[in-house]
């Protein structure tokens, strides 16, 4: 069953108000937060691949990096299939980063599909792919496909902001930060957005690009 899809402003606050009202510290995370954003992304080998380009950097280096490969077209598949390694290793890539994208653009991945499978398959067919971990899968659904009741427990700016907002001892592992969100369901994907939120206001910086 695909279940709730996230397409407006409202739908966000609705789940955050659901959120206040099953947990005291969410509903004092948005309190110091506001309105959160609605992070709607176009589905597709772009938005998959500048999910892969922002794995294990800053967001702001994931931007800088994204802004030289949209100068040189190389943000859709043949541009990247076609860019010599030179160029895209100049643009910021890794050699690592360079395959994985390639290998992406040349799986004939079918998009559209994806908006018709539950959750899990979504993650289960991203994953099947060289360079696509359950963190990028889960970031994709969340955010190319709307799913609402999807979680990024791998994510260390949502590990941080729940050991911050549950005073927690120490920063939850994925395993750990997973169990902890089954109680937010059916708007696990709102909380994350309300834990990258309330991460920015702690720090200063952004927790997802």
């Amino acid at each position: 069953m695909v279940g709730r899809i996230i397409e407006t402003e409202a739908d966000v606050a609705e789940g955050a108000a659901h959120l206040a009202a099953i947990e005291p510290r969410f509903g004092r995370a948005l309190a110091l937060t506001g309105p959160l954003p609605l992070r709607r992304r176009p589905a597709g080998f772009a938005t998959l691949f500048s999910a892969i380009v922002s794995q294990q950097v800053s967001t702001a280096a994931a931007t800088a990096i994204w802004s030289r490969l949209e100068a040189i077209g190389a943000t859709a598949p043949a541009g990247i299939l076609a860019a010599p390694d030179e160029a895209l290793r100049g643009a910021g890539l890794s050699r690592q980063k360079i395959a994985y994208g390639r290998a992406i653009a040349g799986a004939g991945l079918d998009f559209p599909a994806l908006r018709t499978l539950p959750d899990a398959e979504i993650v289960a067919a991203l994953t099947r792919l060289k360079g696509i971990g359950v963190w990028t899968a889960e970031i994709y659904a969340m955010f190319s496909l709307g799913r609402a009741d999807v979680f990024a427990p791998g994510d260390l700016a949502l590990q941080e902001a729940a050991a911050r907002l549950f005073e927690l001892p120490a920063r939850p592992r994925e395993r750990e930060l997973r169990a902890m969100a089954e109680a937010w369901s059916p708007w696990r994907s709102v909380a994350a957005r309300l834990l990258w939120a309330y991460y920015r206001t702690g720090t200063g910086r952004e927790g997802v690009r």
